[in-house]
């Protein structure tokens, strides 16, 4: 995928998304978020919870019974499971994103803590997608479930990985599923499914307790888009259904109404914007990722983009950090605490702008 970096584009392109927070750690110790465990009674409960059938885009899936060896494609599938005190037995690389471990900060950090960090014994196996999924290495770790909620599994590849062990598809949309429908679904194939609920409302807890020190941005228009000048391809505008913007949306900010006037269909999570155009993308704040901090200038300065009525009254949040662009856009439980105390600033700091 070239700038869009949407779906698995992000997903697989070094050219569209928000980096890596060094500065910034994620406690997960103290964190309403952090991974849940289990007791023997409890244990008890959730092999009493199978078989469960969870349907999907592709049909539905029986699970027989609680699964020990579990393994996971794409992003947010692994995050959950760990999230919920479940360790897979194999993930895959992040390859965008990323850091030296193939993985992500908020990973890391709750892998840590159930005592199975990279580099240990307890470690998943870590397996590539760079050239799509790996059903050999998938099959070498002998799974009783895959998780696939948050996916962009074609049919083929539904009925490949279902011939090695039963699939948690993504239940519509390629790359669509809400990271709370993500949760709940993971938590069913689990027998996590109380857990999974809790998870979800500490998280969101969280979330809201982290925004409501930024009140500023409450009720702010926005859009968020992909603007690349140097290739004059104009601009990107993410809908309503893309990772994105709903999380925006759900922090209390308002998509602006050119996206939703010109969004045709509820499958479509772009909409291609022409340069010469750039100056009816009405909204309070713009918010983009750059590949350098240097394109943010190049935005500002380009005679078409630099209209945008956001950008040029100076309400442009432009990150360069791949791994903040991955918390949001493949959001999780686990990414999203980590992401806001170096997001929330920059929102804020664009929504006083635009108030002025």
């Amino acid at each position: 995928m070239a700038s869009l970096l949407p779906r698995r584009a992000l997903l697989k392109t070094a050219g569209t998304a928000t980096a890596a927070l060094a500065a910034v750690a994620l406690s997960l110790t103290g964190c309403s978020t952090g991974p849940a465990t289990s007791t023997p009674a409890t244990e008890q409960a959730e092999s009493a919870a199978f078989p469960v059938t969870i349907k999907n885009v592709f049909g539905e899936t029986t699970i027989k019974e609680q699964p020990k060896r579990v393994v996971t494609v794409s992003w947010v599938n692994d995050d959950v499971a760990i999230a919920l005190g479940v360790v897979p037995v194999g993930v895959p690389k992040n390859e965008w994103g990323n850091n030296d471990k193939g993985s992500t900060p908020w990973k890391d950090a709750a892998l840590e803590k159930l005592g199975a960090g990279f580099g240990t014994d307890k470690a998943p196996v870590q397996y590539s997608e760079a050239d799509g999924i790996n059903f050999t290495e998938i099959a070498k770790l002998s799974p009783d479930v895959i998780l696939a909620a948050y996916s962009g599994l074609e049919e083929a590849d539904y009925k490949k990985l279902s011939e090695i062990a039963p699939v948690v598809a993504q239940p519509e949309l390629a790359y669509g599923t809400p990271w709370q429908e993500s949760t709940t679904l993971i938590g069913k194939a689990l027998g996590k499914e109380a857990e999974a609920r809790k998870l979800v409302e500490d998280t969101e807890a969280t979330i809201k307790d982290k925004v409501s020190k930024y009140p500023q941005i409450k009720d702010k228009t926005f859009i968020y888009g992909n603007l690349e000048p140097a290739k004059g391809d104009g601009a990107n505008v993410y809908t309503a259904i893309d990772n994105r913007p709903r999380f925006l949306s759900e922090i209390g900010m308002k998509l602006a109404p050119v996206v939703t006037d010109n969004t045709k269909s509820n499958t479509e999570f772009f909409i291609p914007w022409s340069a010469e155009k750039a100056n009816e993308l009405e909204s309070d704040i713009f918010v983009t990722w750059v590949p350098e901090a240097a394109t943010a200038d190049a935005i500002k300065a380009d005679p078409l983009l630099g209209q945008i009525p956001a950008i040029k009254k100076g309400a442009l949040v432009a990150d360069s950090d791949q791994t903040l662009t991955l918390s949001i856009s493949a959001s999780s439980p686990l990414s999203l605490p980590w992401a806001l105390d170096t997001f929330l600033p920059q929102l804020g700091k664009a929504a006083e702008t635009a108030g002025k």
